[in-house]
């Protein structure tokens, strides 16, 4: 019976590698705005070849119409399915009908859309309120009762993380009379625009020094403004307390150096549960949940910053 059993199971995983080594999958990518935002690319490039999987990969830089472009050119190819990582999150009604009319599903990764949830096989993603809410929390823990002006660099404009984010840390804060935010503008999510953003706000706040803290709805924004307060004569992580998010291996440096705080981890491996869902819907018509939430992790510098970039200063950041 157990060597009955073991041949079950070697067909069954066999015929799972060869379903997988069957599919094709269209990968349209926002962009490369940000460390984390090259790692999910590679992680999910090493995905499908560990798999099997004959990914086509489209680099949208950070145009919408870049991506409705190459959704429509896997429908047109006949792909087995597509994921989607929505540079914004709204407009996509139209595209998303057309890809459910050829009966191509879609996994949305790490950001969602504002369309009706049955355009769309399954999201990966973290709680992106939850990351925000974690940022803020961590903030009000510090901060304590002492007053603390708060300058905050905002994501691309109209995107879920940058709308989320925002809510979440928001929510944190509210109720914390001493906590203010005195300042948002988009920093895009890149460094070089939030360097930029920082520099104007440092004007605007008596040249730093009415600044307590930073919130950067990603590390990339966070590692640009770094340079910014170190440029204006002021230390960060000291003068100036920074809060992100995403863990990218550039801000573990940072801490290590004193110079950043605490980030919110957002993982870049979103494309192993999104196969993992899309080869069970394939198989045997599995239906996933709506959502498939990935860990939040707070680090600060009590976490072994160094210990940590050294983990993760391989994964394609």
């Amino acid at each position: 019976m157990k060597h009955a059993g073991a041949a079950v199971l070697a067909a069954a995983l066999l015929s799972s590698s060869a379903m997988a080594a069957d599919m094709t999958v269209g990968f349209s990518q926002i962009g490369s705005e940000s460390g984390w935002r090259a790692a999910e690319t590679s992680v999910t490039l090493q995905e499908a070849e560990e798999r099997g999987i004959d990914l086509k990969f489209a680099d949208a830089q950070q145009k919408q119409e870049n991506q409705i472009r190459a959704i429509r050119s896997f429908i047109a190819q006949g792909v087995d399915a597509i994921l989607l990582a929505p540079v914004v999150a709204t407009g996509w009604d139209q595209v998303l009908e057309e890809a459910q009319e050829a009966e191509i599903p879609v996994v949305l990764l790490d950001r969602m859309v504002d369309s009706a949830d049955d355009l769309y096989l399954t999201a990966v993603g973290s709680d992106l309120v939850h990351e925000g809410r974690v940022a803020g929390e961590w903030l009000v823990e510090t901060v304590g009762d002492k007053e603390c002006n708060v300058v905050e660099l905002e994501g691309t404009t109209g995107s879920s993380p940058a709308i989320d984010r925002k809510n979440g840390f928001a929510e944190a804060i509210a109720g914390h009379d001493n906590i203010k935010i005195v300042r948002a503008q988009t920093g895009d999510f890149t460094r070089t625009k939030g360097k930029e953003v920082m520099e104007s706000f440092l004007k605007a706040e008596g040249g730093g020094q009415d600044i307590c803290a930073l919130y950067a709805h990603n590390d990339d924004m966070a590692v640009g403004a770094i340079q910014a307060i170190k440029e204006a004569g002021l230390k960060p992580g000291e003068d100036i307390l920074v809060v992100s998010i995403d863990a990218v291996p550039d801000i573990f440096q940072a801490m290590a150096a004193g110079e950043a705080n605490a980030t919110v981890e957002l993982t870049p491996n979103m494309a192993g549960p999104a196969f993992d869902a899309l080869e069970k819907f394939k198989a045997d018509g599995t239906m996933p949940p709506k959502f498939i939430q990935t860990e939040s992790k707070l680090y600060t510098q009590a976490d072994d910053p160094m210990a940590v970039y050294e983990e993760k200063k391989n994964l394609g950041y």
